[in-house]
This record gives C-alpha cells, sequence and structure tokens, in this order.
C-alpha cells in the first residue's frame, strides 16, 4: 500500500465493487443448488446484502471521482457466474467453506477501507464501510456454523486456512 490514503481507498473499493458482483453471482447460483431450507433463505438474503454492498461501494467511488476498473468487472463476472453455475455440481460444503473463507477477509478490507475513508474525512462512507465489515462477518459466522464438524474440515484447513 502506498502512503496515499486516497490512492489506497480507492484501490479497496475498485477491489471490493468487483468482488461483490463476483459473490452476489456466486451466492445466487448457491442458493438455488440447494432446496428449501433455512440455509437457502439465508444465502438468498446475503446474495441481496452484497448487491446492496456493491451499491454503496460504488457511491463511496463516486465521491472519489474513481469508478470501476473495466477489465476487474468482466473478470470477476465471469468468476461470479462460473462458481454460481458450479455449486449445482460441487454438493454444499465447498460452495459454504469458500463462502466463509472469503467472508473473513472482506471484513478486514472494509475495516481498513474505513480508515483510509477517515483520513480522507469521509464520515458517510466511513459508518457505510464500518457497517459492510460487520454485515461481512455475520456472513463469515452463517458460513463458520454451517461447515463446524463437517469431516472435511480438518483438512481444507490445512489447505487453505481460515480458523
Amino acid at each position: 500500500m502506498s502512503s496515499n490514503p486516497r490512492a489506497n481507498l480507492i484501490r479497496i473499493l475498485q477491489h471490493a465493487y468487483s468482488g461483490e458482483v463476483a459473490a452476489a453471482f456466486a451466492y445466487r447460483g448457491h442458493w438455488k443448488s440447494l432446496k428449501e431450507s433455512p440455509e437457502k433463505a439465508q444465502i438468498k438474503q446475503i446474495e441481496a446484502e452484497e448487491w446492496d454492498h456493491r451499491r454503496r461501494v460504488g457511491e463511496c467511488l463516486e465521491k472519489l471521482g474513481a469508478g470501476p476498473r473495466p477489465v476487474r468487472e468482466k473478470v470477476f463476472w465471469t468468476i461470479g457466474r462460473t462458481l454460481g453455475l458450479t455449486c449445482h455440481i460441487s454438493g454444499w460444503f465447498m460452495p459454504m467453506y469458500f463462502a466463509g473463507r472469503l467472508e473473513s477477509r472482506n471484513s478486514v478490507e472494509y475495516e481498513d477501507a474505513a480508515t483510509f475513508a477517515k483520513d480522507l474525512d469521509m464520515h458517510d462512507c466511513v459508518e457505510d464501510l464500518l457497517d459492510m465489515a460487520r454485515v461481512e462477518l455475520e456472513h463469515e459466522v452463517f458460513f463458520h456454523k454451517i461447515v463446524a464438524g463437517h469431516r472435511l474440515l480438518p483438512i481444507m484447513r490445512k489447505i487453505f486456512g481460515w480458523s
């Protein structure tokens, strides 16, 4: 990271903006692959929250006079759609595990972004970013509870991390 809070904030927000489209489409595929259940309803809600985060991140980018990176948008759109499709063949554990692992990193990135926004006196964005960090943490906790006790969890932790 550079010593320029504005540049750091823009970079994080651009990454988050594209990441949210990937997450939303992946969650859409994930909940569509599940039978009716409380988990399906929760993942559907998480998808809606990811779209809301994308909107709010976009608003912060606009306030900075910046926008998304078009190539990154296309790449992450493709990733999200592909992951959404693979949920129909991979079973439930892998999508749940990787969603939780990803959400844990998202909450930290939003907290970092809030710090940079505070340095820039962008108080409305600070509140939004901290709220999004909180919601991403709630997502992580949900997915962690779902995969807890699964027989593949110890192996996945050794290979990919996420405690």
